[in-house]
């Protein structure tokens, strides 16, 4: 492409985004004061469509999976964009769930009277455009579109290139389930094209259109959004999640957990990365974990007492304690007790989700207290890190950061507040 036709295109592009941006913010003012029974009417909607139109979304998909597999994609990375009927079922079951959902515009968080007879509530109001950058999930679609009309927003969605034909096919099903329910139709929209200049324009603010990013993707995407963006952004960090057995942990337990936390699906963001195991029953416990482990088809690198404990462990290099493999791989150390266990987490994790295997309350809590990530568990598999997993419905992402939103972001986390202050003819002195 010639230096004329590439500036012709970026302006085209940039001309585009800022009318879906003018569009948005025309539609989050009607959604701030849509009713309850509007937005569960569009949300049935959509569903319906979804399932209705199944054909036709796994038809997209299997052009994208394909696609992927001809490009040499992992497996992980294949398994997180394919779609199939019982995946679609589970999409359309999560924005019913999301409309059986309390309506959080309105609720009135805290309320108090002054001295002066003044009455203050704290309310729930929408944030007001939400701009969401995904990749390869195309549910993402979906569950973000869906979430983010329940909370009273209007979305802009750019997915991955990988899933454009698969996001496409759902979001055409949201705009239909938007006008059967008269609702504006630009209370979802979709970046129409792959090119990653729409993104910069997102990051921009389309003028003041957007007033928050969420970015749900790999290390690259996130690091770009938070270089970028001119307009605040609910982080969603890679997820180097760890699971810690600590002496005393019942075997059985730490097997099953450590397993599923690792293997139940190895390419999402609360698939466990790091396994540590207490020193003071690596004895007992180490070997039969990796071989649980090796079992179930997953990898293993190890510090040199792993490597020592069971055949088939590979050395583990400095690379692999911070690595998010989002494969059947984990990575195992034997730590010194809970603080050495602690350490590691803090100098390695990326404050996403973090367990412990134990039957030491005290430690337990000393834990789940002290490691700070977003989500920390007792005895329960990494995995649960799922905002439909906490009855939310569902997630747009899991923010690891500390500001406004942390952890599963849901319909709650989409709203911001105002104060309604009601007098009777008072005046400051």
């Amino acid at each position: 492409m010639s230096s004329e036709a590439k500036a012709e295109t970026e302006i085209s592009i940039e001309a585009e985004m800022h009318e879906i941006g003018r569009r948005a913010r025309a539609a989050a003012r009607r959604l701030s004061i849509a009713t309850t029974a509007e937005k569960n009417a569009a949300l049935m909607a959509m569903a319906n469509n979804i399932r209705c139109s199944a054909a036709s979304i796994l038809a997209a998909n299997a052009l994208d999976v394909a696609d992927a597999k001809a490009g040499g994609m992992t497996s992980a990375f294949v398994d997180r964009l394919t779609l199939t009927p019982e995946r679609i079922e589970a999409m359309a079951r999560a924005v019913e769930e999301i409309a059986a959902l309390d309506d959080p515009v309105g609720t009135v968080i805290a309320a108090w009277e002054r001295p002066n007879g003044l009455q203050i509530e704290r309310v729930r109001t929408p944030l007001g455009v939400v701009g969401i950058i995904y990749e390869s999930r195309p549910n993402v679609t979906a569950d973000a579109g869906a979430l983010a009309l329940k909370a009273g927003n209007a979305a802009i969605l750019r997915g991955g290139s990988d899933s454009f034909r698969s996001a496409g096919a759902i979001h055409a099903c949201l705009v239909r389930g938007l006008a059967e329910a008269k609702l504006p139709e630009a209370a979802i929209q979709r970046v129409p094209t792959r090119d990653r200049a729409a993104v910069g324009t997102m990051l921009a603010g389309l003028d003041g259109a957007v007033d928050v990013i969420v970015p749900r993707g790999g290390k690259s995407l996130v690091g770009r959004v938070q270089t970028e963006a001119r307009v605040p952004v609910f982080a969603h960090l890679e997820g180097v999640c760890h699971v810690y057995v600590h002496g005393p942990a019942d075997l059985d337990m730490a097997r099953d957990v450590t397993v599923n936390a690792k293997m139940r699906r190895t390419g999402i963001c609360g698939a466990a990365e790091t396994l540590l195991v207490d020193r003071a029953i690596a004895a007992t416990h180490l070997r039969p974990l990796i071989e649980a482990l090796q079992g179930a088809g997953c990898a293993v690198r190890g510090d040199e007492e792993a490597v020592a404990a069971a055949d088939g462990v590979a050395p583990a290099s400095a690379e692999d304690w911070p690595k998010e493999y989002l494969d059947a791989i984990i990575a195992v150390k034997v730590v010194d007790g809970l603080d050495d266990a602690i350490a590691h987490i803090e100098a390695h994790g990326s404050h996403h989700t973090e367990a412990i295997v134990t039957e030491d309350a005290e430690a337990a809590e000393r834990f789940m207290a002290e490691v700070d990530s977003a989500i920390v568990l007792h005895n329960a598999s990494t995995q649960f890190a799922d905002g439909g997993e906490f009855g939310m419905g569902a997630e747009i992402g899991i923010a690891t950061g500390r500001m406004h939103a942390r952890g599963p972001v849901g319909v709650e986390q989409l709203t911001s507040f105002k104060y309604r202050v009601r007098g009777a003819g008072q005046t400051r002195p």
